[in-house]
């Protein structure tokens, strides 16, 4: 089982969320660093199982709505992995 282990714990920025997403996934230098890159990519270039997301209680809420969406787009990756009947998908956060 290929897991994926994203700690968040001390971003500030959106962006240095972005560069851990970018080095978590093995994403290429060139990712948009925004969450349509986010889905592309993870649709296109990522072969993972789990993904483990650390430190997302630590972030300053002004994040909380980019939360959501990754949560959605993880969401969406799981579907779509169901519907297509590719490997299994998941995500936990962890504290």
């Amino acid at each position: 089982m290929k897991i994926i282990e994203l700690d968040l714990t001390g971003c500030k920025y959106l962006d240095e969320i972005h560069e851990k997403i970018r080095i978590a996934f093995k994403f290429p230098e060139w990712y948009g660093k925004n969450w349509s890159a986010f889905w592309d990519l993870l649709w296109s270039e990522c072969d993972a199982d789990k993904v483990i997301i650390k430190g997302e209680e630590k972030l300053p809420a002004e994040f909380e709505q980019d939360l959501i969406i990754m949560h959605e787009i993880l969401e969406r990756k799981i579907e779509f992995n169901k519907k297509c009947k590719f490997n299994a998908f998941s995500y936990e956060v962890v504290s």
